[in-house]
C-alpha cells in the first residue's frame, strides 16, 4: 500500500466517522426537495370536492361522501404501488360502530381505514406510521348531509400522507413504513382505535405514530400569520406504565421521558438538522387543551405516538358550516389552506419516517449507575445486526431536548468520567452505518 493510498483510506475513514457523528444523509435533502406542493394542492382540492366526508355520509356515490373519498384514496395508494413495482400492500381495515358505542354515532356504520404498507428489508415487522384523517364534519357532528369540505381538517393531513408515500416509495428501507387514512376521528377516534387494536392483534412492533391533523393553515384566529412554526404534541409517559414504574420515577426521574416524548425529541432534532428554516414547537401535552387526535388510541395501548400540526389554528375554519355572519367567513374551504406550508410539514414527516425507517432498533434493557460517584455508567443490551455502534445522550434536567452526546463505538457499556448522575438525564441510541439513529432509550433500571 502506498502512502497516497494510505492517506486516501484515512480520509475516507475520517469522513465516514464524521458523517456518523453528524448523522447527515444527502438522501434526506433529496426527500425534502421531492415533496410537491402542487401535488398536495391537487389532492386537497380532490378530497374537498366530495362535498362531505362525514363518517356516516354516502358510501355508494362515486362523487360524494366518505365512500367515494376512501375509494379515491385507495386508488392513489394503488397507483403509487404500481409505480414502485408493487412495493405497497394496500387494503381496507374496518370496524363496525353502532349508537351504543358513543353519543356522536347517529346510526350503525363501518369505520373504514385505508392502509398502505411499505415493507422493510431487514426488520419487516417494525413499523413507523404516518396517518391523516379521512373524515370531515359540519358544525353539528351528527349532520352527515351538509357540505363539510374539510380542506384543512383534514384533507391537508391526508394529502400529506399520500404525498409522503409517493416520495418515499422510491427508496428501500430497513424498517416498514405505513401510510394510512383513518376514519371516524370526529366521532370519537374510532379509526385510530381500530387500527391500534389491529396492530396489537397482528403483533406489530410499532416504532412510532406520526399523526397529522391540520397541517395547512398559517393564519391564526388571533391574527398571527406564520408559515414556519408547527407543533409536536406528545404525552410525558405511557398511560400503560405500571405502579412499580411510576414509583421508580420518583427516585430516578423520567417524568418527561416516555416513548412518545422521545419520538417528539427525535422529530425536533431531525428538523433542526435538515430543515433549520422551520421552527418545531414541542408541546408538553397529549393534545390541545381538552381535545384529542388519533395518536391517542395508539398511546392508550402503550405505543409511541405524537401529533404534528400547524402552530396557529383558525377556529372560524374548523367544525363550521360554510356561511358568512357579521362579515366573518366561516367554513373549512380550500381557500384557507396554504399549500406550500402543507408541503413543508409533509417534508417534516417524510424525513422522520425515512430516518427512523433507515435506523436500527433502540438498544434494550438500558441500565444506569453512578450513585454517590463522580462518573455515570451505562450499560445496555446490543441490538442484532451490523451497526456502527452506540451514542450516549445527556441533558440538563430542565432542558426539553438532548444537549450533549458522545459516540462510544460498538460496546455494551460505557463510563462518562466526570459527569455526575444527579445533574443530568441520560439515554442511549443505536447508530447505523448509514448514520441514522434509533429513538433514545431511557434507562429502565439501575446498577452499582
Amino acid at each position: 500500500m502506498t502512502l497516497k493510498t494510505s492517506l486516501a483510506t484515512l480520509v475516507l475513514i475520517l469522513f465516514t466517522l464524521n458523517s456518523i457523528a453528524q448523522c447527515t444523509d444527502q438522501k434526506i435533502y433529496e426527500i425534502i426537495d421531492n415533496v410537491s406542493a402542487d401535488r398536495i394542492e391537487k389532492d386537497i382540492r380532490k378530497l374537498a370536492s366530495f362535498g362531505t366526508r362525514n363518517t356516516f355520509s354516502d358510501t355508494v356515490s362515486s362523487t360524494r361522501g366518505i365512500g367515494a373519498a376512501r375509494r379515491w384514496i385507495k386508488s392513489e395508494f394503488d397507483q403509487v404501488s404500481k409505480s414502485c413495482n408493487n412495493c405497497l400492500n394496500v387494503f381496507y381495515q374496518k370496524d363496525l360502530v353502532t349508537p351504543e358505542d358513543g353519543d356522536r354515532i347517529p346510526k350503525e356504520a363501518w369505520v373504514v381505514n385505508v392502509v398502505a404498507i411499505q415493507k422493510g428489508t431487514k426488520y419487516p415487522n417494525r413499523y413507523i406510521i404516518m396517518s391523516g384523517d379521512i373524515d370531515s364534519r359540519a358544525s353539528n357532528t351528527m349532520d352527515f348531509e351538509t357540505d363539510a369540505p374539510g380542506a384543512n381538517d383534514n384533507a391537508s393531513g391526508m394529502a400529506g400522507t399520500i404525498e409522503a408515500s409517493r416520495v418515499l416509495s422510491k427508496y428501500k428501507f430497513e424498517n416498514s413504513i405505513i401510510y394510512v387514512g383513518l376514519s371516524g376521528e370526529e366521532q370519537g377516534l374510532f379509526g385510530g382505535k381500530g387500527l391500534a387494536n389491529y396492530a396489537k392483534d397482528k403483533g406489530w412492533e410499532i416504532i412510532g405514530v406520526l399523526n397529522n391533523d391540520m397541517i395547512g393553515n398559517i393564519e391564526g384566529v388571533d391574527g398571527v400569520i406564520d408559515n414556519r412554526s408547527f407543533r409536536i404534541f406528545s404525552e410525558p409517559v405511557p398511560p400503560t406504565e405500571t405502579e412499580q414504574e411510576r414509583n421508580a420515577r420518583r427516585y430516578y426521574g423520567g417524568e418527561v421521558d416516555g416513548i412518545s416524548r422521545q419520538l417528539a425529541r427525535y422529530i425536533h432534532k431531525t428538523v433542526e438538522t435538515y430543515m433549520p428554516e422551520m421552527n418545531p414547537m414541542m408541546i408538553y401535552r397529549l393534545d390541545r387543551f381538552g381535545r384529542g387526535g388519533h395518536h391517542r388510541s395508539f398511546n392508550d395501548l402503550g405505543y409511541a405516538g405524537i401529533r404534528i400540526m400547524e402552530a396557529h389554528e383558525n377556529y372560524n375554519r374548523q367544525h363550521q358550516d360554510i356561511r358568512t355572519e357579521n362579515g366573518i367567513e366561516y367554513g373549512d374551504v380550500v381557500e384557507g389552506v396554504n399549500f406550500d406550508y402543507a408541503a413543508k410539514l409533509t417534508a417534516v414527516n417524510a424525513i422522520n419516517l425515512a430516518s427512523l425507517a433507515w435506523a436500527p432498533p433502540s438498544p434494550n434493557k438500558v441500565a444506569i449507575g453512578g450513585i454517590v460517584e463522580p462518573s455515570t455508567k451505562l450499560r445496555w443490551e446490543k441490538v442484532s445486526g451490523d451497526i456502527a455502534g452506540y451514542k450516549i445522550y445527556w441533558r440538563d434536567t430542565t432542558s426539553p431536548v438532548w444537549q450533549y452526546s458522545r459516540f462510544v463505538g460498538d460496546v455494551s457499556e460505557f463510563m462518562l468520567d466526570g459527569i455526575v448522575i444527579d445533574n443530568y438525564f441520560f439515554g442511549v441510541v443505536a447508530v447505523g452505518k448509514n448514520g441514522h439513529e434509533s429513538l433514545v432509550a431511557f434507562p429502565s433500571s439501575t446498577f452499582r
